[in-house]
């Protein structure tokens, strides 16, 4: 790999970092959806709130929350620095970890040291990650091996980003054929592999076709959240494309109803809620509506940028509201809270 390129990826994910922190890289007009929906308050849970019990388990692993940090970083010092943090964080609250594209560590042997969290993450799933049209560059079971043995991962998930590559000056761009390369690495992976969105989201007939393929996980990663396109708007010179970029800031499929919809369509999928989710009553919400785990991204990214304590008063402030919302909805298990009838929508 020449030094040019491997330049080229450290400074396109340092400008991420910078722009989630700095810019303002929200969708316009369009949120998660959990806004119209609202939990109908019981007043006799008859449950103590202290045996609560939030417990899950993913990949084989088991959780002390149905939570995830979603993948947001990796493959320069600074993300080394939050991967580190995050892996610490979230082995000590019983989370499940998603990596940052991993595509740095497989072609730069020097940037593989921020993804190799499991000596700080000894017991929690971790989850490597590659963007699925790479299967379309040359990429297949053995570059992927490679990744989740380096990363020490449990499970590999694939992130569908097309319209951030067509954003993206460097961006790759052919997403033609790309289900059939999923199904055959599916086939030959002896891990498990996923699929997630990046920020506008799998809706029903998608995730649908990602299950027959095997996949055997989805991350619905709708929108709400962070917007791609609004992030890489910022690293465009005004031109054509970021012009174009501008159109698209209320792009995408609000989290929501890409939960709902994805458990509807694939009874049996193991399904992660993210994308725009704030506080442990999303999270709930999107528990309520069908999801095993609900995923956090840039809501913890400047507490991961601070310090392991702001992160994991972060976290605690999640849970806390987590079980205040099953303790008020007479939920006592993750399980009662995926089975609750007492999420509704809004007049």
């Amino acid at each position: 790999m020449n030094q040019e390129y491997r330049s080229d990826i450290e400074r396109r994910k340092n400008e991420h970092i910078e722009i989630c922190l700095n810019e303002e890289v929200r969708g316009v007009g369009v949120d998660g959806g959990f806004g119209s929906y609202r939990f109908r308050h019981n007043a006799l849970p008859e449950l103590d709130f202290r045996g609560i019990d939030t417990t899950a388990s993913f990949l084989g692993r088991p959780l002390k929350a149905p939570l995830l940090i979603s993948s947001m970083t990796g493959g320069t010092t600074e993300a080394n620095r939050i991967n580190r943090r995050l892996a610490e964080a979230a082995e000590r609250r019983g989370w499940a970890l998603g990596l940052g594209s991993g595509r740095a560590a497989i072609e730069n042997a020097s940037a593989a040291a921020s993804f190799q969290v499991r000596d700080v993450a000894p017991t929690i799933p971790i989850v490597a990650n590659l963007g699925a049209v790479q299967l379309n560059y040359g990429y297949g079971v053995d570059e992927c091996r490679r990744l989740l043995d380096l990363t020490e991962a449990d499970g590999l998930v694939l992130h569908l980003n097309g319209l951030q590559e067509v954003f993206q000056p460097e961006g790759d761009t052919d997403f033609s054929g790309l289900l059939r390369r999923i199904e055959k690495l599916c086939r030959e992976s002896d891990k498990p592999i996923g699929a997630k969105e990046v920020g506008w989201g799998l809706d029903g007939e998608t995730v649908r076709r990602l299950a027959e393929a095997g996949v055997s996980f989805v991350d619905v990663a709708g929108a709400g959240g962070t917007s791609w396109s609004q992030v890489e708007k910022h690293r465009l010179a005004p031109g054509v494309r970021r012009e174009a970029a501008e159109a698209f800031a209320g792009w995408g499929l609000p989290t929501a109803e890409c939960i709902a919809e994805a458990r509807a369509a694939a009874p049996d999928a193991f399904v992660i809620g993210s994308g725009g989710l704030t506080s442990g009553v999303d999270a709930a919400k999107a528990i309520a509506l069908g999801a095993d785990l609900a995923g956090f991204g840039r809501a913890l990214l400047a507490p991961a940028v601070d310090s392991v304590e702001k992160l994991e008063e972060r976290f605690e402030t999640i849970e806390f509201a987590l079980r205040a919302a099953m303790f008020g909805i007479g939920a006592g298990s993750a399980a009662e809270l995926r089975a609750t009838d007492r999420l509704v929508r809004r007049g």
